[in-house]
């Protein structure tokens, strides 16, 4: 078995090129302050990014650049390892699906549960409308920005969220875990967590004064971290390639960096189809509440720095892993599954 290189990568984030206030220089500099290892650049329906060279090594920080397919409205889809864009116009979720498949790339619905707010009219909500088409491959189980702003109940709290939103943020809403189970329990879906990080502001003579959830501070909160089989190489092709075929496989996992360090965190086959009976094993970098759940159902829950469970029965296999910070217990790291049949 290999031993994996873990790499903290900063999932959905958007730059001048589309509706963002920050170059991907910029954005480059924000996530090697904020400790990330890449940027999964998603601009609105361009890969302008790539054309002008910016694709490249920022020092510690790989920029890897794909897509954000935005069809008006609703039915947003997150697309890697394209050469081109991909003409949406017309075209229903499952056709987006395919195209981006056909295009070799892979493809994962952005905010796909979202329902919009109940207390802000205007928030209106930007679901994906169909989970179940073929060659999908997961979907942003947790989206930062959206699922904690259609929770919003007042002012205040969107107050608080904006100024520390490690202390307002606890865990992913419990629909969205719900109905990821009940999709993993039909076919592997890939899991992600992506931040839709745009430092809202006003940019003046090419910096932004003004902005509200900068760039640093967004991407030092919710990261998606992937599993490489050997250590980058500083080919910047070869690199974004690996974790692009990272995420493809499951061979990832969501985590909270800023209410603890998650790296070193493993599950034994994640992302992999296995036969019963199998050993599921997990570890974690430091003791917290782990809890195993098989296709949506609580099997073990107990503290400590590993977990061990023999499982017998089919089903997709997850570990959840919980910390007490800032006076409440929060979502710490949520891996992807084993699948056992």
């Amino acid at each position: 078995m290999f031993a994996p290189v873990d790499l903290a990568c900063v999932v959905h984030c958007h730059s001048t090129y589309s509706d963002g206030s920050g170059t991907v220089a910029q954005i480059a500099a924000a996530a090697a302050r904020a400790g990330a290892d890449a940027v999964l650049l998603t601009d609105h329906d361009t890969l302008a990014a790539r054309r002008t060279g910016e694709e490249r090594w920022y020092g510690p920080v790989l920029m890897c650049v794909g897509l954000e397919v935005s069809p008006p409205d609703r039915n947003h889809y997150l697309a890697f390892g394209l050469s081109e864009e991909i003409d949406h116009a017309g075209l229903a979720p499952a056709e987006i699906v395919r195209a981006v498949a056909d295009a070799g790339g892979i493809g994962f619905a952005a905010h796909p549960f979202s329902q919009g707010s109940e207390r802000f009219s205007r928030a209106r909500g930007m679901p994906f409308d169909d989970l179940d088409a073929p060659g999908l491959t997961g979907v942003e189980v947790w989206s930062w920005v959206t699922d904690t702003a259609e929770r919003l109940g007042s002012a205040r709290d969107a107050a608080r969220f904006v100024v520390a939103p490690q202390r307002f943020v606890e865990r992913p809403p419990a629909r969205n875990l719900a109905a990821w189970d009940e999709l993993c329990a039909a076919r592997p879906v890939v899991a992600l967590g992506g931040v839709d990080a745009h430092q809202f502001g006003v940019r003046v003579r090419g910096r932004v004064p003004l902005r509200l959830m900068g760039y640093h501070r967004s991407f030092r909160h919710l990261r998606t971290h992937v599993l490489l089989e050997r250590p980058v190489s500083g080919d910047v092709a070869r690199d974004r390639d690996a974790i692009f075929a990272a995420l493809g496989a499951g061979r990832c996992y969501v985590a909270v960096d800023s209410v603890a360090p998650a790296r070193g965190f493993r599950l034994a086959g994640m992302g992999e189809v296995v036969e019963a009976p199998y050993t599921v094993s997990a570890h974690v970098p430091r003791p917290a509440l782990l809890r195993l759940v098989r296709s949506g159902r609580l099997l073990v829950e107990r503290f400590g720095s590993a977990l061990d469970f023999v499982a017998e029965e089919p089903g997709a296999y997850r570990v959840e892993a919980l910390l007490p910070a800032y006076g409440k217990q929060r979502t710490w790291i949520l891996s992807n599954p084993v699948y056992v049949r």
